[in-house]
């Protein structure tokens, strides 16, 4: 595979800078402030890049498999998202350019891509998480809409979404898979309860969310009735495709390194990058990352070729996940006592205490327990890859 950039290349990635400077001036740090997104998001609509992974005739800018690898690596070392938007931009409406209607996708793309509209994802269930299959919240259509009734779990940002995409059971069939729909709800409809589940991290992001009788009309339902299991496993390998987090990865390589080359090593020579136990693990780590990265390319270009992610997508979340996870321990590791007063079972935490990045980077660690099982778990994405890649 030919890794170098070409002049065509180059100049994306100088434009793709210079959209950065012009918009944060002066080293101004994105901090993830609703006027910083909004800014954000204001500049990338400007240039046509708002829909970044969108096809051409839905508004997105065609960019080839290399110039996306450039967006990702260039907006993650500046702190700023890729994308703005959330689940609807990233998960929902790839789903609606393959399975909504005309009328659909004239509705809901528009305030998508202006950020108008937030969604959540009502997928995971007590008791049909990994399992998904076995969802039990339940629609019944009555003339031209759907009574939906249940309990969604883990529901990301539930509490400030306006839109859900839904799975729902229309029927009881042999197979588990079958007689699932796939709807789109209004989260401000009578019946709708919001419950939040504040996490090992301290934050509010997940939600138990329950529906009582509540009303979908028939023309939010995407696709056919039963055919929503079909709908799922598209949205799914987008999903675990965005979960490799490579660029995520590639930018905490770099910070570990100055972090660790700051602080003493375990013998009380040199410094801990320079640590003989702490420099191969994190050798290692890197090397794995590079092979991850070098996957990732290998599935974007054969997605822009026309392929769909498919089974591989698992293999990317899989270890994505694996080496995401390593990044924000050695963080842990190096703010060693300085850690522990963000972790939850410490109370009366100080403002500040220790290195500027210990705070965050502890709380990074903790949120990033769940991606093992956010998105599938990793038990289901080895089944994934046991059958569809391995054939065992």
């Amino acid at each position: 595979m030919d890794l170098s950039l070409s002049a065509d290349d180059l100049a994306f990635r100088a434009q793709v800078r210079e959209l950065i400077v012009e918009t944060f001036p002066d080293g101004e740090a994105y901090e993830g402030t609703s006027q910083h997104e909004a800014r954000w998001h204001a500049a990338m609509l400007a240039r046509g890049w708002a829909a970044n992974k969108w096809p051409v005739e839905f508004g997105g800018p065609g960019w080839t498999a290399t110039q996306h690898f450039i967006w990702e690596r260039e907006t993650t070392a500046a702190g700023l998202p890729s994308q703005v938007g959330g689940m609807g931009m990233g998960m929902l409406a790839p789903i609606l350019f393959a399975y909504g209607s005309p009328e659909q996708q004239a509705r809901f793309l528009p305030d998508i891509l202006h950020n108008r509209v937030r969604w959540c994802q009502g997928y995971s269930e007590p008791g049909a998480g990994s399992d998904l299959a076995s969802l039990r919240t339940r629609a019944v259509l009555q003339g031209d809409r759907y009574l939906v009734t249940g309990e969604k779990i883990w529901t990301s940002n539930a509490h400030q979404a306006d839109w859900m995409f839904c799975l729902t059971r229309t029927s009881d069939e042999p197979k588990k898979q079958a007689g699932i729909t796939f709807l789109l709800l209004d989260m401000h409809s009578p019946g709708v309860e919001v419950h939040p589940i504040v996490s090992i991290d301290g934050r509010h992001m997940f939600n138990r969310v329950t529906f009582d009788d509540v009303a979908v009309p028939l023309e939010n339902r995407v696709g056919r009735e039963g055919e929503g299991w079909t709908v799922a496993k598209g949205l799914l390998t987008h999903e675990r495709t965005g979960q490799a987090f490579v660029s995520l990865s590639l930018d905490l390589v770099r910070r570990i390194r100055e972090a660790a080359a700051g602080l003493p090593g375990s013998r009380g020579e040199g410094s801990l990058l320079h640590d003989p136990g702490f420099a191969a693990r994190l050798a290692w780590a890197e090397i794995e990352l590079e092979a991850l990265a070098m996957t990732e390319l290998r599935t974007l270009s054969e997605v822009e070729a026309g392929a769909a992610p498919g089974a591989q997508s698992s293999l990317l979340k899989l270890k994505g996940t694996d080496i995401v996870q390593r990044m924000t321990e050695f963080f842990v590791e190096c703010a060693g006592p300085y850690a522990a007063p963000w972790f939850p079972e410490i109370t009366g935490r100080p403002e500040t205490v220790g290195p500027d990045w210990a705070q965050p980077e502890t709380v990074r660690y903790l949120e990033g327990r769940a991606a093992s099982i956010a998105g599938g778990s990793d038990e289901i994405q080895r089944n994934i890859i046991a059958k569809h890649v391995l054939r065992l």
